[in-house]
């Protein structure tokens, strides 16, 4: 555990250290003078895109309405299949019961008491 804590107090030191580090770094670019302003480059124009040809259309054609369509074809039934004889199994035997009292152990009874004359 002493371990465990020795590399956390480690890590929280790195990034202070680092956090500090940043922190000096960007005070510095701060301070440093104006640069000059950045040059404007020259735009190119780019030539026009090519215009897309016209292609021909195809023609579509005329399709029949639904009710014109001849009815589909009826399914022919299915044959019967002959019934199969049923196995019967035999009965289950039955559970034996499980005693609900506990017998009384006799050695573990109290000694009688001794009689006194």
């Amino acid at each position: 555990m002493a371990s465990f804590n020795c590399f956390a107090l480690a890590f929280v030191m790195a990034l202070s250290f680092a956090s500090t580090d940043v922190g000096v770094a960007a005070r510095h670019l701060l301070q440093l003078p104006q640069l000059p302003p950045m040059p404007t480059l020259p735009t190119t124009t780019l030539p026009p895109l090519p215009s897309i040809p016209n292609l021909p259309q195809p023609s579509i054609p005329v399709l029949p309405r639904p009710g014109a369509l001849p009815p589909l074809p009826t399914m022919p039934g299915l044959p019967t299949l002959p019934s199969v004889p049923r196995a019967t199994l035999p009965p289950l035997p039955s559970m034996p019961s499980i005693p609900t009292t506990i017998p009384s152990i006799p050695f573990l009874s109290p000694p009688p008491s001794p009689s006194t004359p």
